[in-house]
């Protein structure tokens, strides 16, 4: 099952190897086309297969984490027909109670508070998250414990692309929650982005 739900998809792979912008050994920008410039057909493309591959997980309800959570979580729940919450990262003002979490940045350095409001999440609801990049795993710990405060059940983790140097799909393997990836970086060196082919 493993390997069907981290199978790359072979226009994401393409597209990131042919128009990433590398910086260091650290940084991927494709925001050209995912985070902050959008295009809504290649994201449907995306999200419908994110979509069949939580399918069998049968989730309820998708969470994400704006801002760039927001896009393809919302894409991915129109598929499955399910609603969306996204945790507030930015003025988060929330109705009470709200469940809250601290999240390292190193893109933004410091700490960001990201808050859902309770009344969103009903206990035994089945949650998929969805985000846009799996790096460090912080964002998708915080919401995968924000679902469990709830007495929610985290069934899966999905994200578009997986830096695979980095420690995210370890620690969401520890939180014990599937992880699903439709494109995985394995290194980033002399400007390039080295991916898994399909």
């Amino acid at each position: 099952m493993t390997d069907t739900l981290n199978k790359p998809l072979p226009q994401l792979v393409t597209r990131i190897e042919q128009e990433a912008i590398v910086q260091g050994s650290e940084i991927l920008k494709i925001d050209h086309f995912l985070n902050h410039r959008i295009e809504p057909a290649f994201m449907q493309i995306m999200a419908h297969e994110i979509a069949e591959r939580l399918r069998p997980f049968k989730p309820e309800m998708i969470l994400t984490a704006e801002a760039s959570g927001i896009a393809p979580g919302l894409m991915v729940a129109l598929e499955l027909n399910i609603p969306m919450v996204f945790g507030k990262k930015y003025h988060p003002e929330v109705e009470t109670p709200m469940l809250s979490r601290l999240i390292s940045s190193p893109t933004k350095g410091g700490q960001v508070r990201m808050v859902v409001s309770q009344r969103y999440l009903t206990a035994g609801q089945r949650i998929a998250i969805v985000d846009d990049f799996l790096s460090n795993g912080r964002t998708a710990l915080a919401l995968v414990e924000i679902a469990r405060e709830a007495g929610c059940e985290p069934i899966a983790a999905a994200f578009l692309v997986e830096k695979c140097f980095k420690n995210g799909h370890a620690l969401m393997k520890e939180a014990g929650v599937p992880v699903i990836t439709l494109a995985q970086v394995e290194k980033l060196e002399n400007g390039k982005a080295l991916l898994k082919q399909p």
